[in-house]
């Protein structure tokens, strides 16, 4: 049996790798992959609890979705009234060097409460409009890339792994920020400073234009400014409303979503002047969602629940304690591979492998100090968080960042790996290294 599911993972992770190869969506591979992998294990283990199991890990799944889909909807709703223009527009400079850095801060706190891809997509379409050259523009490109990567690694709603880790309580908001944003801005700056070298060897100088972004049919600045600072403002409520009440995130999310939805329905209720088919309700966003995204995430991580159910991950657990017993060789190793394969389903996997410990499973470990780095908000889990989310910086294929800048700008692998990769795992040393010295000093 063990065999058996452990080829299927194989063969089904290929699938999602190389989609573009084989022309078939990853969601389609991970949901057949999801499918197979229980099948094999309820055929073949024997277990009459796998019915229970498979829902018990289907409801923690589905929690993530949920919450994904309400944060999705509202990005996607500041998105279509033109919010995000309010910021970009505002950005005058002619210097390069200048405008690289603004961009950088920008792409990293943006990140930090919208997702990291619809950061990269919303930075490089100014960016086609502000850099003409292809070479310069693609150097801006990687440095939005890490910028987006590192923005959402320190935020509790900036990726899709961190909000697992912190909706499962591996890690809560606090931590997040105390002990990952400075970790997180120094995997940002080193490779800011050699990209910034690279820019001096040309024109440092932009032509003399202003960009402004026109607002959808209908919408006003006003309208605009009020869609951005809701949404923006509801996305940012959620982990206060975790702390204050100790609901799940999703719950929160949801309360959010409903209160941006009513407030846009109040007013277009008021806006008699705009015709109907050009208002961008929630009903109508709603059906923009990329639910093959959402499909995807629901079949991998049922998958790898699948292999944690078997037992496949507590065994690979016990040989990473026994053979290597140290953290940060073991978060390093998966952040270098994120850049890989999937960083979801390594983070999941992880999260199999070793639960959350508590005051009982530390008196009882035979290496107390060790097993005291998983507990909530143990140095592994801030490790791992980091690693995963940095990490994929470190070849374009390896984040959601890297895979849509890559189709936008067409930006060859080779070149990449050239000239961006080496700055993006320098940068990603250099925040470990923050983190080891945190360690020493604070955790």
């Amino acid at each position: 049996m063990i065999t058996a599911m452990i080829v299927l993972f194989a063969i089904g992770y290929i699938c999602i790798a190389l989609e573009h190869k084989i022309k078939i969506d990853k969601a389609a591979s991970a949901l057949v992959l999801f499918g197979a992998i229980w099948t094999t294990y309820s055929l073949l283990s024997g277990n009459p609890e796998t019915g229970n199991e498979l829902l018990e890990h289907l409801g923690l799944t589905c929690e993530t979705l949920i919450f994904l889909i309400g944060a999705m909807t509202i990005v996607d709703l500041i998105d279509t009234h033109g919010g995000f223009s309010i910021i970009t527009d505002r950005i005058t400079t002619r210097n390069k060097l200048t405008l690289m850095w603004l961009l950088a801060l920008i792409t990293f706190f943006m990140s930090a409460v919208l997702d990291n891809m619809t950061t990269t997509i919303i930075m490089i379409m100014m960016l086609r409009r502000l850099i003409p050259e292809t070479r310069d523009r693609w150097i801006f490109v990687g440095v939005i890339i890490i910028a987006a990567n590192s923005g959402g690694a320190w935020s509790p709603i900036g990726d899709v792994t961190t909000i697992m880790l912190w909706m499962r309580g591996n890690v809560t908001a606090q931590s997040l920020i105390l002990y990952l944003i400075l970790p997180c801005i120094v995997s940002t700056i080193i490779p800011l400073l050699i990209a910034s070298r690279m820019l001096r060897r040309g024109n440092r100088m932009l032509p003399d234009s202003t960009i402004i972004t026109p607002l959808p049919d209908g919408i006003g600045k006003r309208f605009s400014r009020a869609v951005l600072y809701t949404g923006i403002g509801g996305l940012l409520f959620v982990p206060i409303f975790k702390s204050i009440t100790g609901l799940p995130p999703y719950v929160g999310m949801m309360f959010s979503l409903g209160a941006v939805w009513v407030a846009t329905e109040w007013a277009y209720g008021r806006k008699h002047n705009i015709e109907e088919d050009v208002k961008n309700r929630v009903s109508k966003v709603l059906k923009n969602i990329d639910m093959s995204t959402i499909l995807f995430f629901l079949g991998i991580l049922m998958a790898v629940a699948g292999l944690q159910s078997a037992g496949i991950l507590g065994s690979v657990a016990n040989f990473l304690d026994n053979n290597i017993h140290e953290v940060f060789s073991i978060a390093s190793v998966v952040g270098v591979l994120s850049s890989i394969i999937d960083n979801v389903p390594l983070v999941a996997a992880c999260m199999g492998m070793y639960p959350v410990a508590d005051v009982a499973s530390i008196a009882a470990a035979a290496d107390p100090s060790y097993t005291e780095m998983f507990m909530p908000d143990g140095l592994f889990w801030l490790l791992l968080t980091y690693c995963a989310g940095v990490g994929g910086s470190i070849l374009i294929i390896g984040s959601a960042a890297g895979v849509v800048a890559m189709g936008l700008e067409k930006i060859d692998f080779t070149w990449y790996l050239k000239n961006i990769s080496l700055m993006a795992l320098l940068g990603y040393a250099s925040g470990i290294v923050v983190i080891f010295l945190e360690s020493i000093l604070i955790i």
